[in-house]
C-alpha cells in the first residue's frame, strides 16, 4: 500500500495524507494490496477528518466526479451509514437470511485468531491486522469469506473480533460488509479463490490450498460443506493482543466530571475527535457499557485516548445516559452525532443539541437496499 503504515492521531497528518492522494492511480491500481490506496479511513472514522472536507481539498488539485473511482468508494461508506441509520442495531443480525441449511459456529477458531491456517493470504492478512490496526479491503474481504465460507463462522462472530483491532473500526461499515460477503446484506455469498490473490498480491499465493480451486467448487462448500479446517496442524504464527473494555492505562472514573455549572458544553466521543469551533468546555466521554460490548485493542484505545487527551479539557468515563441526566440544567450541551448503540441513544436526550456528521451525498428517508440503487438516487447531485 502507499498509504501510512502508522496512524498519528491529529488532524494535520490526516490533511497531509489527503494530499498524497493521487486518484487516478487509486482508480487503477487500488485492487492490488501494493496499489495506491488512500489510508485515510482510521481519521475518518475517529472524526478527526470529514468526507466533504476530503474531497473539497482533493478537488483543489484534481477534476473529480461521481464517475471517478474515488468518489465512488467513498460513496460505500455513505451508503453503509444510511443502512445503519434505517437499520439501527438491526445490523448486528442477519439483514437477509442466510445461506440455507448451514450450521455456523459462533467462534472464531484458534488457527484462524492465530494465523496458522496454512492458507498464506489468510495468514499474512491476520498477523497484518495484528500488526498494524489496518488491512487493505482485499484483505478483508478474504478474511470475511474464508470465516464464513470456508471455516463456517458466523459473521458475526468474527465481524466482532475483527472490528476490535482495526483502527478504522466503524460497526456499520465493518460488520455491513461482513454480511455483504456472508450473502446476508447481498444477493449471494462471495468467493475467492488462489488466482484472485494470485493476481492482486502475488507475494501471498497459496496455490494447493483450500481456495485453490473452481468457483463451482467454493460455491458448493459454501452452501452444502463443513468445516474447512486448517491445511495441517502447524504452529501459531501470531498470538491474538487482548480486545480491552476500558484504556490500558488507568480509565478514568465518572466521580472526575468536574464542576459544569453554567458552562457551555461540548461532549466528545471517539468518533468526533475533534475540538469545536468556539469556547465551549469540551469533555471527552466514554459510554462504559458500548465498550464492554465492542472491546478494543491497545493500539486502538491509544490512538483514541491520544488525540481525547491533546483536544479536550476532561475526560469522563461511565454511563453516558446518567451523565446527561446529572449535567446541570444550566448548562448548554452540544455533540456531534454518532450511531454507535448506547452514544446514539444517550445523545438523543432532549438537553443536547446534536450536530450531524457531513456527508458528501443525500441520505434518502426511504432505505435503499443496495448500493447500486443508493449511487443512482445519490450521485447525480454530486457533479451538480
Amino acid at each position: 500500500m502507499t498509504g501510512p503504515r502508522e496512524w498519528t492521531p491529529a488532524r494535520e497528518a490526516a490533511l497531509a495524507c489527503v494530499d498524497r492522494v493521487d486518484p487516478v492511480a487509486y482508480a487503477r491500481s487500488r485492487n492490488h494490496l501494493r496499489g495506491a490506496v488512500t489510508g485515510l479511513s482510521p481519521w475518518i472514522t475517529h472524526g478527526l477528518i470529514d468526507l466533504p472536507e476530503v474531497l473539497a481539498r482533493l478537488r483543489e488539485r484534481h477534476r473529480l466526479g461521481a464517475q471517478d473511482k474515488l468518489v465512488s468508494e467513498f460513496g460505500w461508506r455513505e451508503f453503509f451509514h444510511h443502512a445503519w441509520r434505517h437499520l439501527g442495531e438491526g445490523i448486528l443480525a442477519d439483514v437477509r437470511p442466510p445461506l440455507p441449511g448451514v450450521r455456523y459456529s459462533g467462534r472464531v477458531p484458534d488457527d484462524l485468531l492465530q494465523a496458522c491456517t496454512g492458507v498464506p493470504a489468510i495468514d499474512a492478512s491476520v498477523r497484518a491486522l495484528y500488526d498494524t490496526g489496518w488491512l487493505h479491503n482485499h484483505q478483508r474481504m478474504w478474511l470475511a469469506s474464508y470465516a464464513v465460507h470456508g471455516r463456517k463462522v458466523h459473521w458475526r462472530a468474527a465481524a466482532d473480533w475483527m472490528v476490535g483491532h482495526l483502527l478504522d473500526g466503524d460497526l456499520g461499515s465493518n460488520h455491513l460488509s461482513w454480511q455483504w460477503c456472508a450473502g446476508t446484506f447481498s444477493s449471494k455469498p462471495y468467493l475467492f479463490d488462489a488466482a484472485n490473490v494470485a493476481r492482486y498480491a502475488p507475494m501471498l499465493a497459496s496455490p494447493g490450498t483450500f481456495i485453490d480451486r473452481s468457483y463451482e467448487d467454493l460455491d458448493r462448500h459454501a452452501r452444502q460443506g463443513g468445516d474447512a479446517g486448517p491445511e495441517r496442524v502447524r504452529p501459531a504464527s501470531a498470538e491474538p493482543p487482548p480486545l480491552l473494555a476500558q484504556p490500558p492505562e488507568a480509565s478514568p472514573e465518572a466521580s472526575g466530571c468536574p464542576d459544569l455549572r453554567g458552562r457551555d458544553v461540548h461532549l466528545m466521543h471517539p468518533w468526533a475527535l475533534r475540538r469545536p469551533a468556539g469556547g465551549a468546555f469540551v469533555l471527552a466521554v466514554l459510554h462504559r457499557p458500548f465498550h464492554q460490548r465492542f472491546p478494543w485493542s491497545a493500539r486502538r484505545w491509544r490512538f483514541v485516548m491520544e488525540a481525547m487527551l491533546r483536544e479536550s479539557d476532561a475526560l469522563w468515563c461511565g454511563d453516558l445516559a446518567q451523565l446527561v441526566h446529572a449535567l446541570p440544567q444550566a448548562c448548554t450541551i452540544s455533540a456531534r452525532a454518532t450511531l454507535n448503540p448506547g452514544y446514539r441513544e444517550a445523545l438523543a436526550a432532549a438537553r443536547v443539541r446534536v450536530e450531524p456528521v457531513p456527508r458528501f451525498t443525500d441520505d434518502p428517508d426511504r432505505p435503499c437496499g443496495s448500493f447500486t440503487a443508493f449511487w443512482k438516487r445519490v450521485s447525480g447531485a454530486i457533479d451538480g
